[in-house]
């Protein structure tokens, strides 16, 4: 497993190398190289589930959280949601997990000098028009879709 892991790293390195002058976005020319932040990102979860023997994922995570938020309201209901009563709704590793993709991805983007607050990205306006409303519920259809096979795959 430990060669395929370094063959696929170093094919990685290859394609960086050929693709050196190849930018997605010109604005973001100091950002990672879209191979190595891949590989890299490969070889964490393959290390991960290999460590601790737990795979990476975060669906779990935002039902427990929707848990924790339910249960300052009303928490005899979230007793009694079988989910919930097999899933706690507590802070555990996956739960740092995502908070430390939101921290890491804000440390990313301001290091590299791509940070920018933006409602609506520039493929979006030059694809679908400056509407945030339609924006808004593309995102959310597309998170409800997304969420529901996780939940489908019970991940």
């Amino acid at each position: 497993m430990s060669s395929e892991i370094l063959v696929g790293f170093k094919m990685s390195i290859q394609l960086d190398a050929e693709w050196e002058g190849f930018h997605m976005n010109t604005d973001m020319d100091r950002g990672w190289n879209p191979y190595v932040a891949g590989s890299l990102a490969g070889l964490l979860l393959v290390f991960s589930a290999w460590i601790s023997g737990k795979f990476v994922g975060a669906s779990t995570t935002y039902v427990r959280a929707v848990g924790m938020i339910q249960q300052l309201f009303d928490s005899e209901r979230v007793k009694s949601v079988e989910y919930l009563a097999k899933n706690a709704p507590t802070i555990d590793w996956q739960w740092m997990f995502v908070v430390g993709i939101v921290a890491g991805s804000f440390i990313s983007a301001a290091t590299s000098g791509s940070f920018r607050w933006k409602a609506l990205p520039d493929m979006w306006e030059d694809r679908f028009g400056a509407s945030r409303a339609k924006r808004a519920v593309v995102a959310f259809l597309g998170g409800a879709v997304a969420m529901f096979g996780a939940r489908l795959a019970d991940g």
